[in-house]
């Protein structure tokens, strides 16, 4: 009798720790959870991630494929659940990682290090950079059960819009340029060398990245927080002559400059000689006026006080001058 009874409370004790005391769990501050009562998601209603501002950056046709439950999320702090629920942590810290690691096969891209593409010119490439990622918090449910890794797939959707823009990429429009308060087309050479033009816009390649990956949120439950190619290099064998192909761009756009800098000069100073003279032209031509308008003035006073203007004028210049030569009448 004792022997079962001891059995039996035994197999309470156990029963106690292994379903209610182990029961309780902790979420931590970098930590999100989700609960599953026998493998079911603890949803919130009817309501799915198209609802939310993250399907935004769904085209119509992905919306009906990425339609995910939205879902508690348990936050952090100390919870107990029941023996049938389990919990799924998830980290939501934001990672770094290299833009060429594969997770499915780390070895790949010279062990995560170099990403290759080719360019509209079939130039191959090696590109160098970051990502930084995080899980979504609002579509916990697409991480978690969405699809089997996200990460590759994440990966390889950046790996292939990447490849995509490279292999399509155009330098944009040559700008126009203010010369002399007159609208011109810039002159600077352009080699058309793809290589040179993605070097020049790595900015608007990053952006450009940040805008096509906006979708990842809603497609697999992470956010591609941003993308930065800090390295384009052309393989070794091309590299001496792409080298000379840029000192010669370089020596042919400085020549370019001085020449256009020269004529600017020019047409600065001729616009500036055409004012001066125009000014002393004018200056000139100021008293003479004065002069017309005051005698049309005293011509309307009577025809005798323009010819009292005129004697006066003669005896003013007559008693400034040393000699005066009269006509007389013979």
């Amino acid at each position: 009798m004792e022997i079962f009874i001891g059995c039996v409370a035994g197999f309470v004790a156990w029963f106690v720790i292994q379903y209610f005391v182990a029961g309780f769990y902790i979420i931590d501050q970098n930590q999100r959870a989700l609960i599953t009562t026998f493998g079911r998601a603890d949803r919130l209603g009817e309501a799915t991630t198209l609802d939310l501002p993250l399907a935004e950056a769904l085209v119509p046709d992905e919306q009906e494929r990425y339609c995910y439950p939205q879902v508690r999320v348990v936050q952090p702090g100390f919870y107990w659940k029941w023996p049938w629920q389990q919990v799924h942590r998830v980290s939501i810290a934001t990672a770094t990682m290299n833009m060429a690691y594969d997770p499915d096969e780390p070895q790949a891209n010279k062990g995560g290090t170099i990403l290759e593409a080719v360019t509209k010119d079939q130039l191959n490439i090696g590109l160098d950079g970051q990502i930084r990622y995080g899980v979504s918090e609002a579509n916990l449910y697409a991480y978690l059960f969405g699809v089997k890794n996200p990460i590759a797939h994440v990966m390889g959707y950046f790996v292939s819009v990447l490849r995509e823009r490279i292999a399509n990429f155009e330098a944009p429009p040559i700008p126009q340029v203010m010369v002399a308060g007159e609208t011109q087309t810039d002159t600077t050479v352009n080699f058309g060398v793809s290589i040179n033009d993605l070097r020049k816009n790595l900015r608007d390649l990053n952006e450009h990245m940040d805008r096509e990956c906006r979708s990842s949120a809603a497609r697999y439950g992470m956010v591609l927080d941003a993308s930065l190619i800090t390295g384009i290099d052309p393989p070794p064998e091309v590299e001496s002559a792409l080298a000379a192909i840029n000192t010669a761009h370089n020596q042919v756009s400085s020549d370019i400059s001085l020449a256009q800098a020269a004529a600017d000069q020019k047409i600065v100073q001729s616009k500036r000689a055409v004012e001066i003279e125009t000014l002393k032209a004018q200056a000139e031509i100021e008293p003479l006026e004065r002069m017309a308008t005051q005698l049309e003035s005293l011509k309307q006073n009577g025809s005798g006080v323009l010819k009292a203007y005129v004697r006066n004028v003669r005896m003013s210049l007559f008693g400034r001058s040393e000699q005066a030569f009269v006509e007389v009448d013979s």
